[in-house]
């Protein structure tokens, strides 16, 4: 019980100082799209020499406006290198991704991993704010996507194999295989938070620690992560993106070892998105000639921060995971679980733009011997 009481109480402190970091910065991207994610522990071990393991994730992520929020933000023209101050208005967002996970042990302390999403998005904003009809309301477009998102490969290392935990180092490379050029109901080019790809190669460090603090009762982990990626050839850089994961997995029951209920606090940081771009504004009632064409404001190409871009989130996910050979033992149940996770919003800074609501996470994982 002392074991139980003290990882809980770890985990709600660490939870309370994430809360509490960065109370100033601001949420999502003009267009914005981001998933949802947990700590899959199959996707950040190193497996045994010759085991491939493959996770096949389903994830559901929705995006809002918060109450009190507008939702007006800045329009992104890659194509003549444009930032538009005020000229969208956004409505919602969906993505639902699923994701090829393949992770191989070359040896017991050395594996290699690849992960392929897939995704489908659809968004819908109101276009041309002080621009279209007698008021300038706008427009409504809708805009929808379907295809392979950017493929990452990873190496790990377990630094300290024990015999109740491990602590794994990994460095990946995101490589730029998402489509960057989807268009628009109204056959404009998408603006670049809401392409499936990010147009450029991305770096990503990683850190994965677990201990047995009861063995085969209860577990504790922590997962970091790190995403650095460079400017793209339309003049976009997303910014870069901190990811903190903590959380414990037990056996309630010791009738039934092939379920575990799993609790994990999660919150990422996302600095703000970068363009090279002039600077123009929407028309505002009280201009000269409105409705109208934007307002230049800069006409200097230079690099800015996107507004509205840069979030912090901060999250608990509930789960469980049933290990199915448990349950039916036969050769096509061999080394496989199944599991689910809700990721419930705790603390968001939206900013006046889409907040990320409740997620869902459904996924299958089964292991192959093939050395």
């Amino acid at each position: 019980m002392a074991g139980k009481r003290f990882t809980l109480g770890l985990i709600f402190g660490v939870a309370s100082v994430c809360s509490s970091w960065f109370p100033g910065q601001v949420a999502q991207a003009a267009c914005g799209a981001v998933t949802c994610f947990v700590v899959v522990g199959s996707q950040q071990q190193v497996p045994q020499a010759g085991l491939l393991t493959f996770n096949t994730i389903y994830n559901y992520t929705p995006m809002r406006l918060l109450d009190g929020t507008s939702g007006v933000i800045p329009a992104i023209d890659q194509r003549d290198q444009r930032m538009i101050l005020d000229h969208h208005k956004e409505i919602r967002s969906i993505t639902q991704t699923v994701t090829f996970d393949l992770n191989y042990g070359i040896t017991d302390r050395l594996g290699i991993q690849v992960t392929i999403p897939y995704l489908w998005r659809t968004h819908k904003h109101i276009d041309g704010l002080g621009e279209h009809g007698p008021t300038g309301a706008g427009e409504l477009v809708p805009f929808k996507d379907t295809g392979i998102g950017d493929v990452t490969f990873t190496g790990k290392y377990n630094i300290l194999p024990m015999l109740r935990g491990s602590i794994v180092a990994g460095f990946g490379v995101q490589v730029p295989t998402g489509s960057t050029s989807a268009r628009d109901f109204a056959g404009q080019t998408m603006e670049a938070p809401g392409q499936l790809g990010k147009g450029q190669v991305g770096l990503i460090g990683s850190l994965y620690q677990s201990y047995e603090i009861i063995p085969q009762r209860l577990s504790q982990f922590f997962y970091g992560s790190y995403r650095h990626t460079f400017r793209n050839n339309d003049g976009y850089q997303f910014g870069d993106e901190y990811n903190l994961n903590l959380g414990a997995s037990g056996v309630p029951l010791t009738s039934a070892p092939w379920l575990v209920l799993i609790g994990q606090f999660h919150w990422r940081y996302m600095v703000h998105d970068n363009m090279s771009a002039s600077l123009e504004r929407s028309a505002r009632p009280a201009d000269p000639g409105f409705p109208g064409d934007p307002i230049v404001l800069d006409p200097m190409i230079l690099n800015r921060s996107v507004p509205n871009t840069g979030s912090t989130y901060f999250a608990f996910s509930p789960g469980f995971q049933v290990n199915v050979d448990g349950v039916i033992n036969s050769p096509l149940t061999k080394m496989s679980s199944v599991y689910f996770y809700a990721q419930l919003p705790i603390e968001r800074d939206s900013n006046n733009n889409l907040a990320q609501g409740t997620s869902y996470i459904f996924g299958v994982t089964r292991s192959f011997q093939v050395m």
